[in-house]
């Protein structure tokens, strides 16, 4: 028999295929979810995504006698579990902060007792706030938060304290952190916490930066859900999708199953102990080109008059507090230490996420995600 893992957040999108990766390479897996209805409809069963071999505890994070009984027997821990959305928290701080950080506390008090082999947590790019840049003299620099005024007027680049562009570059690892949402600092929060805690109690911990996963099995009915999910809801139900600020800003979208390879190496290469790394694809694409290529994938891209322009995606020219304009990925640490290597192409994901929406046309609600900021006077 081989090992057992717990994957908490387990029963949802990444932590589903997570399971599939592990249970192929033999191990045993757990899984521990409080099967939300954002995520998971209404109901709290079981998803049909997660593989019967898998053992599951239904409980919330914070709940400490659910998190004991899902340690029992248990050689190590993925930590996946949090409430995911950067508009959202900046109108939910309590729960973000309830689930994500006080969440993630209970797990760790826990391990303190009955500690594991090796601990993964779950980081996020959002805490890079903007990615990094270059300044025209060739030099390297992180930028500051965006004038609200130049927003207004439409000005969506970055520029130096002279009024120069600053040319977006790949992120690494050694940026230093910046929180423009509460998800952020949440996500920081997990991040530092289970370094900390890992290294003071001796378990080996490894944090992982996720960029912008996608692929099957998210759920398009929840508003908060990556572009591409919504996206994907706005298509089905033949109506453009809708793109914040000039659909110019870029970002680095990796295949859920590549996130869960990297997943399974840091778990296994033991130098990955005690290190952070960015997993994404290593390449970044505009928003304008990821709604063009969505389209394609679901056989929309060759329409003509009225059904195309109907379709073609609609620039709302609308910043929202807690976006940022560039941030894609520096993948060389996780290919260095970890041996991770994209192999899911960003064409050929679309192609697969496509085929499984086929068979699927849920209620769209991506509206909800720009309606509730821009009520709460975070949208300009």
């Amino acid at each position: 028999m081989g090992k057992r893992v717990l994957i908490t957040g387990g029963a949802g999108f990444i932590g589903s295929h997570l399971a599939d990766e592990l249970l192929r390479c033999g191990y045993q897996v757990r899984a521990l979810d409080n099967l939300i209805d954002q995520v998971h409809g209404p109901g709290g069963h079981r998803p049909a995504s997660l593989a019967p071999e898998v053992d599951l505890v239904e409980g919330d994070v914070r709940d400490s006698d659910a998190v004991r009984r899902a340690l029992r027997g248990v050689d190590a821990v993925f930590h996946l579990a949090a409430l995911v959305g950067v508009g959202q928290s900046m109108y939910q701080l309590e729960r973000y902060t309830s689930v994500n950080t006080l969440g993630t506390a209970v797990l760790l008090e826990a391990l303190i007792e009955t500690p594991v082999e090796r601990l993964v947590v779950a980081s996020s790019m959002s805490l890079y706030g903007e990615g990094l840049y270059r300044d025209l003299d060739g030099n390297l620099t992180t930028a500051p938060e965006r004038d609200v005024r130049a927003l207004r007027s439409g000005r969506w680049e970055l520029e130096d304290g002279l009024g120069r562009p600053l040319v977006p570059v790949p992120t690494p690892e050694t940026k230093p952190p910046a929180f423009p949402s509460v998800y952020a600092l949440t996500k920081h929060d997990q991040e530092r916490m289970c370094l900390s805690i890992g290294r003071a109690y001796g378990f080996p911990t490894v944090a992982l930066r996720f960029f912008n996963v996608f692929g099957t099995r998210q759920a398009l009915c929840n508003p908060y859900s990556g572009v591409l999910a919504l996206f994907a809801a706005r298509y089905l139900n033949r109506k453009p999708p809708l793109i914040n600020e000039d659909g110019l800003q870029r970002r680095d979208f990796v295949h859920v199953k590549d996130v869960a390879r990297a997943c399974r190496l840091a778990l296994e290469v033991e130098e990955a102990s005690g290190g952070v790394f960015n997993v994404g694809s290593g390449t970044s694409l505009s928003i304008r080109e990821v709604a063009g290529r969505m389209a394609h994938a679901l056989g929309l891209g060759g329409g003509k008059g009225k059904d195309r322009d109907r379709l073609r995606p609609q620039l709302t020219g609308t910043y929202r507090t807690g976006d940022v304009r560039h941030c894609f990925a520096d993948i060389t640490r996780a290919r260095q230490v970890l041996g991770y290597e994209p192999q899911v192409s960003f064409d050929d994901g679309l192609v697969e996420l496509a085929e499984w929406l086929s068979t699927r046309l849920e209620v769209d609600r991506p509206d909800a995600a720009g309606a509730e900021p821009a009520q709460r006077g975070l949208a300009v």
